[in-house]
C-alpha cells in the first residue's frame, strides 16, 4: 500500500507511518517544514515538504497513492483562524486533491463532539465546528471515507485495546492506538462509510472494528 499522510511530523501521523513503514508499504508524509524530513526519514518514511496552508500542491504530493490520511491539526495552543484554516480547509484540500487524482480511499481523523459541535465562541468549540464541517464534506464527497473521532490524546504507550461505537463515552485514548486504528481501518473495506467515536477499553483494535 502507498499511503500519504497529511501532517506526517504529528504524533499521530508519524507513529502512522512508522507503523506502515515496518511492514513492507510505502508512507510517505506532508509536512510543512523542512527540519521535520530527518524525523521521518528515521522511522522509514518519505518526507513530502507541503505545506497545506500555504501554496502546496497538495494533488501532486499525492499523486499515485492508494490512500490518504488526514492527521494535520493546528494544534491546542493555536487560536480560532487556524482551527479553519488547518483542520477544516487542510482537509477540504486534501479531499479536492485526492478527487483529483482519483485517491479513493480517506481516513480522517476528527474528534469526538464534531458530531454535534457547540455553537459558543470558545476556540474548542470552534474546533470542533471546523472539524464537524471538514467530516460533512468528507461525507459528501463520493470518496470510500472513514473518519474516527478520538477522545482526548495521551502519550502514553498504546494497549492495543479500544472502546469504538457511532458513540461512546467520553475518555482518553493514546495517540499511538488511534495510530493503530488508523492502521486497521486503511485495511479493512468494512470500514468504508463509517463514522465512529474511540477512546481506550477492552476490546483489540481490529475486533472493535469489525463490530461497527
Amino acid at each position: 500500500m502507498d499511503v500519504a499522510i497529511a501532517g506526517g511530523h504529528g504524533k499521530i501521523g508519524l507513529r502512522l507511518g512508522q507503523f506502515l513503514a515496518e511492514r513492507g508499504d510505502r508512507a510517505r508524509g506532508l509536512i510543512r517544514k523542512p527540519e521535520y524530513e530527518e524525523d521521518l526519514r528515521a522511522v522509514g518514511v518519505e518526507p513530502v515538504l507541503c505545506d497545506l496552508e500555504g501554496g502546496c500542491d497538495v494533488a501532486a504530493a499525492i499523486a499515485g497513492a492508494d490512500a490518504v490520511v488526514f492527521a494535520a491539526g493546528a494544534g491546542s495552543g493555536s487560536g480560532a483562524d487556524r482551527k479553519w484554516t488547518v483542520d477544516y480547509a487542510g482537509a477540504a484540500k486534501l479531499i479536492v486533491a485526492a478527487l483529483a487524482r482519483d485517491v479513493r480511499r480517506y481516513v480522517m481523523v476528527s474528534a469526538i463532539g464534531a458530531g454535534d459541535p457547540p455553537s459558543d465562541d470558545d476556540v474548542f468549540s470552534i474546533y470542533l465546528r471546523a472539524k464537524a464541517k471538514a467530516d460533512e464534506e468528507l461525507q459528501a464527497s463520493g470518496l470510500d471515507w472513514t473518519i474516527a473521532r478520538p477522545g482526548g490524546l495521551t502519550d502514553d504507550p498504546g494497549t492495543g485495546r479500544i472502546r469504538a461505537a457511532a458513540k461512546v463515552e467520553r475518555g482518553q485514548i493514546p495517540r499511538e492506538d488511534v495510530a493503530a486504528t488508523l492502521l486497521a481501518a486503511l485495511d479493512e473495506d468494512e470500514t468504508v462509510g463509517a463514522v465512529f467515536e474511540l477512546v481506550s477499553g477492552e476490546t483489540p483494535i481490529r475486533e472493535a472494528l469489525a463490530a461497527l
